[in-house]
Order: C-alpha cells, then structure tokens, then sequence
C-alpha cells in the first residue's frame, strides 16, 4: 500500500512539473484558410463572348505549339458563358482526353482562374475542400482569355501530362493580347 502510494505521488510530481511547460507551449498555427483578402480574389468581369473565329485561331495556336513537340492534344474553346464554342482533336490524342479538355476550360471560365490553382492547392497546400467544388478540375491545361480586362472564354488542353497541357494553353493565350 506505501509502495503503490510512493509511485501515486512521483506521477503527481511529475505531472505537476510537466504541466506549466505545457501551458507555455506556443499558440496553434492560424489556419490559413481563415485569412480574410482586403480585395476580392479572381475578379475579372466577364466580357462579351469569343467569336467561332477567334476560338479557332486559338485552336490553331495550341495545337501548332503542341506539334513542335510532337504531343497529341485534344483542345477545347469556351465562350465567356463556358459554352463550347470550338474544339479539336489532334490525331492519336486519347479519346478520354476530350470532355477533359473541356472540362478544364469550363472551370478556367467559370472560377475565373487557371487551373492549375487548382492543382495547386490540392496538391501543394492540401485544401481538400477543393473536391467538394462543382466543376472544379484540379489539373493544369485550362487558362481564362483576358481581353481589354475581361473574360472573354477560355482554353482548355488534354492528352499530355499537366505541364504539356499548360504549355499549349499558354501559347494560345498569349495571342489574346497580341
């Protein structure tokens, strides 16, 4: 009984001594999630829809960038609405890849962002609340087209890896403001 009650109080000691350094332990990391911007984030105004004319020179863009590097790309063209306006499949590009590539061109329109945003904040900073998104694609490939500081539509590329896909958008894109 004298041995179970010496053993009783070396843990209170021990607990007593542990408590205080416990308490003094630093406050939790804010959860970055909170974070509350001064501006609206991804606020681009919507602007008049691209023409079937525009969307195939950006078609042409795309997959002339993806034949320099022998990829083979399915590419889609929405308006500012996110309504197809164009696409084409580039021979040998994966059948899957199709409503992908539109996939990722509605998201890019209707976030206002490009997705790879997406990707990264799956990926790279772990907010799974991006799955619980509808229309989100967390994979690169699809870019908003800004014109005169409006949305216009966007692109959307798909058969290659993330970063093929991106790399062909981007090079459309970049027509916009030429």
């Amino acid at each position: 009984m004298l041995k179970s009650f010496v053993v009783a109080a070396a843990l209170g000691a021990m607990l007593g001594a542990c408590g205080p350094a416990l308490a003094q332990s630093p406050p939790p990391v804010a959860n970055p999630l909170d974070a509350i911007p001064d501006k609206m984030p991804f606020n681009t105004p919507y602007g008049p829809p691209i023409s079937l004319a525009r969307a195939q020179s950006l078609i042409a863009a795309a997959t002339g960038e993806a034949e320099k590097h022998g990829w083979a790309l399915n590419v889609a063209v929405v308006d500012s609405g996110a309504n197809l306006v164009a696409f084409a499949r580039m021979d040998g590009a994966q059948y899957a890849s199709i409503a992908i590539s539109e996939h990722k061109a509605r998201a890019a329109v209707t976030y206002r962002r490009p997705t790879r945003l997406f990707e990264d904040a799956l990926q790279l900073k772990d907010f799974k609340y991006i799955l619980t998104l509808d229309g989100v694609i967390a994979s690169r490939g699809g870019i908003p087209l800004i014109e005169d500081g409006k949305i216009i539509g966007a692109i959307g590329c798909s058969g290659g890896t993330g970063s093929q896909d991106e790399v062909a958008c981007a090079a459309a894109a970049a027509t916009i403001a030429k």
